[in-house]
């Protein structure tokens, strides 16, 4: 028996160099554009002449859908923070092995 994983992640339409996202609620496994099971919302990341940019979504659908399970993407994460679904999450530091030159320096000076 197999069970499916369902996440809240972005499906992308638009014209090329014009993205638009439908946030969608599917198998998290699937493609980006394949088939879901209910659309919550969309998102329009390119900046309207006021400088927004524009977020669609049923609150309701959501928090249903959260409260059942479905984990969202990290993008989809941010984007839910900013509406005040769910907590803000620290961006996570990367954490860069030093360089070569740097590795030497620091050892030649102790």
């Amino acid at each position: 028996e197999k069970h499916m994983v369902v996440g809240i992640k972005l499906a992308r339409f638009g014209a090329l160099r014009r993205p638009f996202y439908r946030i969608v609620v599917g198998n998290k496994r699937g493609k980006r554009d394949g088939k879901f099971l209910e659309r919550l919302g969309t998102y329009d990341p390119l900046p309207t002449k006021d400088n927004v940019k524009i977020i669609s979504l049923n609150f309701e659908r959501t928090k249903y859908w959260l409260s059942v399970g479905a984990q969202p993407t990290d993008t989809v994460a941010s984007l839910l923070a900013k509406a005040g679904i769910v907590p803000a999450v620290p961006k996570r530091q990367q954490q860069r092995p030093p360089k070569a030159a740097e590795a030497g320096q620091s050892a030649s000076s102790a």
